[in-house]
């Protein structure tokens, strides 16, 4: 006869790349709290996107302005379990935790509950290796390079097609227009299918790329896609091409090739596992805010030229019609 399921609350709180970065993580978990049921505190727009990820039960919707740690007080029922703050490194994110009187609380700003000291924060660390390696201190093996998802049941709108990118979070991230519609440009030229993405608030970067590069009304995706299209669009892409955003990870969760534009965050913190077919374009500088409101210097260094050449790299050649 078995006890009771224990109910484990992970709090992740940021966008779709934060959440998949944080997939090997919460696989860790998954496995060593098979039988439990886990709940993953995160913004209500990010719910299908961490269902579908497999590793956990539910979602606390939680949000908060920016990048700021949510009030997670809404929590249901008696206190968790076990609390895990995957959110960040210091106090607020903790606590967060620690008032809803868990069990077992872990987390970089040290606990109660776990290894004194606490595990220690390194900045200059791939941010997949720091989760995996934060909860091997506490005892739970993780592999950073488990980053796969299952296979999309939806079926794509696109099949076969390129999918070109070019929003981002913050301008700090965001290529030029021009220069993704000159990437588009060349593709198209050469034969390519290219379809145009963007977020809910991308409509006009999307329409403005569109008209530069001659895309046909048909191909544009724009005003944010459901989470099981965007996956399916992405996992059945002949390649994906895109700044530093969620769609570069949701790629490498898919196997598929993917050219990524960095900037002022270099690829060796958020870029893609070694191995795969995967290009992460960028050009050394001093570091730069990836939450700034200009483009980073060091991504205004890639030319169209670099991209087109990384992009026909890891495509066939179309087949003549």
């Amino acid at each position: 006869m078995t006890g009771p399921r224990r109910r484990v609350l992970v709090l992740r709180a940021l966008g779709l790349g934060d959440l998949l970065a944080g997939v090997p993580a919460l696989r860790g978990l998954r496995r060593a709290f098979p039988g439990d049921h886990v709940v993953l505190a995160l913004p209500p727009a990010l719910r299908e996107a961490a269902l579908a990820t497999g590793t956990v039960d539910d979602v606390l919707p939680a949000e908060a302005p920016g990048r700021g740690v949510p009030d997670l007080t809404h929590w249901p029922g008696p206190p968790p379990d076990l609390a895990v703050d995957l959110h960040g490194n210091g106090p607020a994110s903790r606590d967060a935790l620690a008032a809803l009187r868990p069990r077992r609380l872990l987390a970089f700003a040290g606990s109660a509950h776990g290894p004194d000291p606490p595990p220690v924060w390194r900045a200059d660390e791939h941010e997949r290796r720091r989760w995996c390696r934060f909860l091997t201190a506490y005892g739970i093996p993780a592999d950073p390079d488990d980053v796969r998802l299952p296979p999309p049941g939806t079926p794509s709108p696109a099949p076969g097609a390129v999918v070109v990118h070019p929003g981002a979070e913050a301008a700090a991230r965001r290529w030029p227009a021009g220069r993704y519609a000159a990437v588009v440009r060349h593709l198209r030229t050469a034969g390519h299918r290219v379809v145009l993405t963007g977020g809910p608030r991308e409509d006009a970067l999307v329409t403005e790329v569109a008209e530069r590069a001659g895309v046909p009304p048909w191909d544009l995706l724009p005003g944010g896609l459901p989470f099981p299209r965007l996956s399916a669009l992405v996992a059945h892409a002949a390649l994906l091409v895109s700044g530093d955003t969620g769609l570069a990870h949701l790629a490498v969760a898919h196997g598929t090739p993917s050219v990524t534009l960095f900037g002022p965050v270099p690829p060796r913190l958020w870029g893609p596992p070694p191995g795969g077919r995967h290009i992460a374009l960028w050009w050394p500088g001093p570091p730069g805010d990836p939450h700034g409101t200009a483009p980073d210097p060091c991504l205004l260094r890639i030319d169209t030229a670099e991209v087109v050449v990384a992009a026909r790299s890891l495509l066939p050649t179309p087949s003549p019609i």
